[in-house]
C-alpha cells in the first residue's frame, strides 16, 4: 500500500509495470507524432477530406490553418461530427459550444492527442478496465468521472462515464416521484426491484461499450457503499475479461462538501426547477441516509485508489497494475475540484502589419489600447459575477486571477496591465504558437506556388498535417499536456493570452472537441471566451470587449 501527498512529484511518464490484463490487442502501432505529412486515411477523423481553406489570404506566421479563413469560419458555426446513434442516455452535442464529454464515441474515433492506433482500438496493452467509483454523495465522484473521461479521451483512450443517476431518471417515468426509500439500504421489495432494473440497464450499456464500440475504460459512477456489492461487481466483470480499478473519494472537510452540494444543486438534473433551500435540504438528507450503511474500501485483494479531500492525499493498494492505471494516478495527483473559470483572450496587434514568426514584434499603440480595455472588461466582469454568486448564498471571497502568456512579446505586453493591478502573470513557453517552419511569412498564393502538394494534403487533414519543418495541431496538442494538467490543478481563475492556434487546442480539450472541430474554431479579438466548470459538463460564455473591432485571425 502506498500513500502519496498532493505535493509528491510523480514522473510525467510512469514506466510500465505489470500489464493489467493478459489480453494484448495492440498490434502494429502507428506513431502519430512522427508521422509524415500525409497520414493514412484510417488515422484521420471522418469528414476531414471535405474540409477546405481559402488560400488567398494572409501570410503564414504560425502554421497554415491558424491564419487561413477556414470554412466554417465562425466560432459558433462548426457542427460536430455525429457519433453513431444516441447511445448511453446522452444527446449528441450539435455545436462546439456544447461540451461533448458525454457523447458516445464511434469505434473508429481518433482523439486530438492520440499517439498511435491499434486494430482493437485499445492502447498501452491495457485491455478492458472498469473504474468503479466509491463514495458518499457530494464527495466529487461525478466531477472525478467527467474529468477522467475528458483526459483519457484526449490521450486516445476510448472512455465513457456511466452515471447511475442518469439511468434512474430514465427508468422513473416523468412526473413520477422517486420512491421515498430509494436511497435507503433497507428499501422495500418493489424499490429493490426498481434499483436492480436501473443497475442492470447501466451494466448492459457498459458491456455494450466494451463489446460493440471497442471501448477501453468504462467509469461506473455510483455510491457503491457496501463491500458485498463491490465483490459482486468484481466477480461479474472478471467473468467478462474486464479488470476492475476502484477509486474512492473521501472528504471530511465541511467547506468542500458544502461547495459540492451547492454545485450539484445547481447542475444536477435531479433539481431542475427546485427551490434552492429545498434542493440543498433534500440532498443533505440523501447523504445522511447513506452514512450509517457506508463501508469504506479495505478489501486487500482489490486494486484501489483512495482520494482524500479532492487531492490532498492519495493512497494506493495493489498499485502494480500497468501503465494506464499508473497514468490515471499521475492525473489524479494533479486533479482538484475546479471552481475557477478559464478565460481565453487574444494578444493585441503588433507594430508589424504582417508579423513573421522570427521577428517577435512589440505591441502597437492600438495593441496597448486593446490591452487596457481587455483588462478593464475582464476585471469588471469578474466583480459582477462575484456579486451575483453572493446573492445566491456563496459568501466565499473573490477568486484569485492568474494570467498565463507565452514568451512572445505580444502576449507578455498584453498582460502587463493585469500585472500593474496586482495579478500574477506567468510566461509559459508551451503556450507559443505553432511553428510555421518553411512557410514563415508566405502568403496563401506563395504557399500554393512553392508547396502545392502540401497544400492539398493540408486540405484533407488540417489537424494532423504539418508543412515542411513546421508543427501541426496534433504536435501542439501533445506539447500542451503540461499546461492542461496544471489547469486541472489550479483552483483559481486563469486567463490565457495566446495565439489563436493555442486557444483552439486548449478550448478543444475543455469542450471535448474532435480533431475536425479544432482547426475551424475562431477567436475574435473583441471578445473573451469564458469556460465555466461544473460537475456534469463545462459551459461557454462570451464576454464582449466594447471599443475593439472584430479582426482577422493574425
Amino acid at each position: 500500500m502506498i500513500s502519496l501527498s498532493s505535493d509528491s512529484s510523480p514522473s510525467p511518464s510512469p514506466s510500465p509495470t505489470v500489464s493489467i490484463s493478459s489480453e494484448d490487442h495492440d498490434r502494429a502501432p502507428s506513431p502519430m507524432t512522427n508521422a509524415p505529412s500525409s497520414l493514412t486515411s484510417s488515422l484521420s477523423p471522418p469528414g476531414l477530406s471535405t474540409f477546405h481553406a481559402d488560400l488567398a489570404t494572409s501570410p503564414i506566421t504560425g502554421g497554415f490553418a491558424s491564419h487561413m479563413h477556414l470554412s466554417p469560419s465562425s466560432f459558433t458555426s462548426p457542427t460536430r461530427t455525429q457519433s453513431v446513434g444516441s447511445k448511453y442516455l446522452r444527446r449528441q452535442s450539435s455545436s462546439v459550444d456544447e461540451d461533448a464529454v458525454h457523447d458516445a464515441l464511434s469505434p473508429t474515433h481518433v482523439s486530438p492527442a492520440q499517439l498511435y492506433s491499434t486494430e482493437s482500438g485499445r492502447l498501452f496493452h491495457a485491455g478492458k478496465i472498469c473504474i468503479v467509483l466509491v463514495g458518499l454523495p457530494a464527495r466529487g465522484k461525478t466531477h472525478l468521472a467527467v474529468s477522467l473521461t475528458r483526459y483519457l479521451r484526449w490521450l486516445g483512450v476510448k472512455t465513457h462515464a456511466f452515471h447511475l443517476g442518469d439511468y434512474r431518471r430514465v427508468h422513473i417515468a416523468p412526473g413520477t416521484d422517486v420512491p421515498d426509500d430509494y436511497f435507503l439500504v433497507n428499501a422495500s421489495p418493489s424499490t429493490v426491484i426498481l434499483r436492480q432494473r436501473v443497475m442492470a440497464a447501466c451494466k448492459a450499456d457498459v458491456y455494450r461499450f466494451f463489446e460493440e464500440d471497442r471501448g477501453q475504460v468504462a467509469i461506473y459512477d455510483a455510491v457503491n457503499p457496501t463491500s458485498a456489492g463491490r465483490r459482486v461487481l468484481v466477480k461479474e466483470f472478471r467473468q467478462r475479461g474486464i479488470q476492475t480499478l476502484f477509486i474512492e473519494s473521501i472528504c471530511d472537510r465541511p467547506e468542500i462538501i458544502e461547495a459540492n452540494v451547492r454545485s450539484v444543486k445547481i447542475s444536477s438534473p435531479d433539481y431542475i426547477g427546485w427551490d434552492e433551500k429545498e434542493a440543498i435540504k433534500h440532498y443533505l438528507k440523501r447523504i445522511s441516509d447513506k452514512i450509517p450503511h457506508y463501508e469504506t474500501l479495505d478489501e486487500p485483494e482489490f486494486s484501489y485508489i483512495k482520494l482524500y479531500n479532492a487531492g490532498e492525499r492519495i493512497l494506493l493498494n495493489n498499485s502494480r497494475v500497468g501503465y494506464l492505471p499508473n497514468r490515471i494516478v499521475f492525473y489524479l495527483m494533479n486533479l482538484h475540484i475546479k471552481s475557477g473559470c478559464v478565460y481565453f483572450a487574444r494578444a493585441g496587434k503588433s507594430t508589424e502589419q504582417m508579423p513573421r514568426y522570427k521577428s517577435d514584434p512589440h505591441l502597437s499603440h492600438e495593441g496597448r489600447t486593446y490591452a487596457r480595455i481587455l483588462t478593464d472588461t475582464l476585471l469588471e466582469h469578474r466583480r459582477s459575477e462575484h456579486t451575483v454568486r453572493g446573492t445566491h448564498g456563496d459568501n466565499s471571497p473573490e477568486r484569485e486571477l492568474i494570467v498565463w502568456t507565452s514568451t512572445r512579446r505580444r502576449t507578455v505586453e498584453t498582460s502587463a496591465e493585469f500585472e500593474k493591478r496586482g495579478h500574477s502573470c506567468r510566461q509559459r513557453p508551451q503556450l507559443s504558437q505553432m511553428h510555421p517552419g518553411s512557410c514563415d511569412g508566405l502568403s496563401g498564393k506563395e504557399l500554393e506556388k512553392q508547396f502545392p502538394e502540401e497544400v492539398e494534403l493540408h486540405k484533407k487533414d488540417p489537424y494532423r498535417h504539418r508543412f515542411p519543418r513546421a508543427e501541426s495541431y496534433h504536435d501542439l496538442a501533445v506539447r500542451l499536456e503540461p499546461v492542461i494538467l496544471e489547469m486541472e490543478r489550479i483552483p483559481n481563475d486563469i486567463l490565457i493570452i495566446a495565439h489563436v492556434s493555442v486557444l483552439r487546442v486548449l478550448y478543444g480539450y475543455l469542450m471535448a472537441c474532435s480533431p475536425f472541430d479544432i482547426p475551424a474554431l475562431d477567436f475574435e479579438r473583441n471578445e473573451i471566451v469564458e469556460i465555466i466548470p461544473s460537475a456534469y459538463n463545462n459551459k461557454v460564455k462570451r464576454i464582449k470587449i466594447y471599443g475593439v473591432e472584430e479582426s482577422e485571425t493574425l
